[in-house]
């Protein structure tokens, strides 16, 4: 029932359990002083958490300021966050105060916290463990007693492997996370949220309400939505001004999803290639040439077996079927060697493959592969990384390196 409160207070639409919880938790932590960590791709509504722990918390009647940290240039963050000096530096014509000198005994939302520069981020950490900062251009150490929750939208653990982003600093501000779920996890949301915006903007407008059809819903429910909340609130404005009819069929809606794809295709994570991946990928490669090669062992000693119960008499038409089968099974696109045998000759058969040396020149075998998955596809590279196991980018990188254009 609190919970409930909350959302109907400020404004918040959803029933899924990770909503809940990650409200729980804001109400949980309000009442104490400890510094909040929240988490969540960008348009997933998290500047409403700050907001409900600052309203529900003993400093309710002081500042409530929200920062956008990525929005600051790196110049001037410092004199925006901890103030500067008359003459700190060109264009410092009068002392100015900080956000956490203005904020004292009230809360700061810091969004996108990831954003802040390295230099920045040390006097962020004095703050949080001593409450103490100093102005730009003085010597002057001051007091405050701020409240600090923090937010960002990206792997903040990943930052700080990568040295950009302090790690003392994560753990001072980690003390207790809040992750709000993407809306593509909220797929019975979704057409709340919708109706909700639909409804606001024809009351603003003075319009009738636009609604959907079932098609159109299920369209609406399974698109991934990688701009969130923010993104359905813009499309759902945009249909209901620009489009003349109320009832959106799925052919409307289609038009304004960008890349919407009927059938779900794994997505693909772009990020630089290093030695770990290459390694992994060429282990695979290694794998998928050692099952061709054990293929090809079975299929010639069954046919050797075969040839050795016969004693040259024709094969059986169950036995070719499996020949066929394992020799397909090697991924060959040419149909499998017609098998002639002479009784007279059934001892002095030889097997032309034993003496001819196979390559095992790993770069010849990723080119041949890469050619057959291109020829399979009729050139198109997304598909054909799909069919060798590896990422459209590498695709790319091999093709580039083996002059394969």
């Amino acid at each position: 029932m609190e919970i409930q409160k909350v959302k109907q207070r400020f404004g918040i639409i959803g029933t899924h359990p990770a909503l809940n919880r990650a409200i729980d938790i804001a109400m949980q932590v309000a009442p104490t002083d400890l510094s909040v960590l929240i988490s969540g791709e960008s348009g997933t509504g998290k500047e409403f958490f700050p907001k409900i722990i600052h309203q529900n918390s003993a400093r309710k009647h002081g500042s409530y300021i929200a920062v956008n940290c990525g929005a600051i240039p790196e110049g001037t963050i410092d004199s925006e966050l901890f103030g500067h000096e008359k003459g700190a530096f060109t264009g410092a014509h009068d002392s100015r105060k900080g956000y956490f000198e203005v904020a004292n005994g009230g809360t700061i939302f810091l969004d996108e916290v990831a954003e802040l520069p390295l230099s920045t981020q040390v006097r962020l950490l004095r703050v949080l463990e001593a409450g103490e900062f100093i102005r730009v251009g003085s010597s002057n150490v001051q007091k405050t007693n701020v409240r600090v929750i923090a937010a960002t939208n990206i792997i903040i653990i990943e930052a700080v492997q990568h040295g950009k982003f302090r790690e003392d600093l994560y753990y001072r501000l980690n003390t207790v996370p809040i992750a709000i779920p993407s809306l593509r996890e909220r797929k019975e949301d979704i057409y709340l949220l919708f109706r909700k915006f639909a409804s606001d903007f024809a009351e603003i407008n003075r319009m009738p309400p636009i609604s959907l059809t079932d098609q159109a819903r299920l369209i609406l429910t399974n698109y991934r939505w990688p701009g969130n909340i923010r993104q359905l609130k813009n499309i759902t404005e945009q249909i209901s001004i620009i489009e003349s009819t109320r009832e959106i069929d799925e052919e409307i809606i289609k038009r304004y999803l960008p890349d919407y794809q009927p059938v779900k295709l794994p997505a693909l994570y772009e990020k630089p290639i290093d030695e770990k991946t290459f390694n992994s990928e060429r282990e695979i490669l290694y794998k998928v040439l050692f099952d061709m090669k054990n293929d090809m062992n079975d299929l010639k000693r069954l046919v050797a077996e075969i040839m050795d119960k016969r004693s040259g008499t024709e094969i059986h038409e169950e036995h070719a079927g499996i020949i066929e089968k394992l020799y397909q099974s090697t991924d060959h696109a040419e149909a499998p060697p017609t098998l002639h045998i002479n009784p007279s000759e059934s001892h002095d058969i030889q097997d032309t493959e034993e003496i001819i040396e196979e390559s095992l020149s790993l770069e010849e075998k990723e080119i041949e592969l890469i050619k057959k998955a291109l020829d399979k596809h009729n050139g198109k590279r997304k598909y054909a990384a799909q069919e060798l196991g590896i990422s459209e980018r590498t695709l790319y990188r091999k093709i580039k390196e083996y002059n394969l254009e």
